[in-house]
C-alpha cells in the first residue's frame, strides 16, 4: 500500500523533440565545430558604408544565436583575411567528428564563391563541411522588405489591403528582385519574389543582375502592367556586385536602385540554422532513449515494500 503522505517520484526532465523543437538548440558537446563564414569578394569590396567588414558584423550577429561556438570569417578573393587563413588549423582529429562548418554568405547558388571555397578546403585539407548559402529562405523576403522600407520605397508594415496604387510618387509600384550567380540564383530569387509580393501587395519579379537583357525584359513586363516607379532590389549582401554598377543599371532602365541586404540579424539567424542543420545530420541533437537515461536514485524512488 502506497503512503499518501509521501511526495510522488520526481520525473526527469524530458528534452523536446520532433517538428516543434527549436532547430537552433543542441547540446554542448566536446569538440564543437568552428563556424566559418565565406564572404564573397575581397575585404575591400566587403566593407559597408561605415567601413566595417560585413564578415565581422555578421560574426557578431551569429554569435547571438551560437554563443558557445568559435566563429570566423574569410573572403573568397584577395590576400587580406582570406578564406584559407580561416581554414588553416582545422585538421581532422579523432577527438571530434568534424572540425568546422563553412557557411557561404550568398543568398543563392553562386558559382564563383562555391569554387573558391572548394579550392580553399582542398588546399588547406581542412576537415569541414560546406553548407548551402543563405537562400532560398522565407526570411530573405523580410530582409528585402526592410531595406526597401528604409529607403522609403514601400510601407514599413505589411500591407493591410490589396492596392495597386502607390501612396505617393516616391513609393514603388513594382519591384525587381535582382539575383547574382546565374540561372540557379534567379530561381532562388523567384521564391523570394513571390514571398515579397505577398508582403507588399505589389508586382514583384526576379531578374539576373548580370544579364542586361534579363533586366530589360522584366522592367518592360512591369511597365506593361502599369508600373511607373520600378525599383531594383538586389537579393545579395553587397560584395557580389559593385554599387556603381547597380546604380548605372537602374538608370539605364528608368528604375531606382535599392540597397543590398548587408549584415542583418535575420541573415545571422539563417547562418546559425545552416550550422545547426549540419550538426543535426551528425546526430548531435538525437535525444537519448529511455534505456540511455540514468535510473533515478534516492529514498523517494525506492519501490514500496
Amino acid at each position: 500500500m502506497r503512503n499518501s503522505d509521501r511526495l510522488p517520484p520526481r520525473e526527469l526532465p524530458k528534452r523536446r523533440s520532433g517538428r516543434h523543437r527549436n532547430p537552433l538548440s543542441f547540446d554542448n558537446w566536446f569538440g564543437t565545430p568552428t563556424l566559418i563564414m565565406a564572404v564573397p569578394g575581397t575585404a575591400e569590396q566587403a566593407r559597408d558604408a561605415e567601413g566595417e567588414l560585413i564578415g565581422a558584423r555578421m560574426a557578431d550577429l551569429v554569435r547571438a544565436y551560437r554563443p558557445e561556438v568559435t566563429i570566423r570569417f574569410g573572403h573568397t578573393e584577395g590576400h587580406e583575411l582570406g578564406i584559407e587563413e580561416a581554414l588553416s588549423d582545422l585538421e581532422k582529429s579523432d577527438e571530434r567528428p568534424l572540425a568546422g562548418v563553412v557557411v557561404p554568405l550568398v543568398t543563392a547558388p553562386h558559382g564563383g564563391t562555391n569554387a573558391a571555397v572548394a579550392a580553399a578546403v582542398a588546399s588547406t585539407g581542412a576537415d569541414v563541411r560546406v553548407t548551402e548559402g543563405l537562400g532560398p529562405h522565407p526570411m530573405l523576403a523580410e530582409v528585402l522588405h526592410l531595406r526597401l522600407a528604409e529607403a522609403g520605397f514601400v510601407r514599413a508594415d505589411r500591407m493591410r489591403l490589396i492596392s495597386v496604387t502607390a501612396r505617393n510618387t516616391t513609393m514603388a509600384d513594382g519591384v525587381v528582385v535582382g539575383a547574382v550567380g546565374g540561372e540557379g540564383a534567379v530561381g532562388a530569387a523567384g521564391v523570394t519574389a513571390v514571398l515579397l509580393a505577398a508582403r507588399l501587395g505589389l508586382t514583384v519579379l526576379p531578374a539576373d543582375l548580370e544579364n542586361e537583357a534579363s533586366i530589360e525584359q522584366v522592367v518592360a513586363q512591369l511597365r506593361q502592367g502599369g508600373c511607373q516607379r520600378p525599383v531594383i532590389a538586389p537579393s545579395a549582401l553587397g560584395p557580389e556586385i559593385p554599387a556603381h554598377y547597380l546604380a548605372d543599371l537602374a538608370e539605364r532602365h528608368g528604375a531606382r536602385p535599392g540597397a543590398p541586404l548587408g549584415a542583418d540579424s535575420l541573415l545571422g539567424k539563417i547562418a546559425a540554422l545552416r550550422y545547426a542543420e549540419v550538426l543535426n545530420s551528425l546526430g548531435v541533437e538525437q535525444p537519448p532513449t529511455a534505456e540511455e537515461l540514468p535510473a533515478p536514485v534516492g529514498s523517494r524512488h525506492r519501490p514500496e515494500s
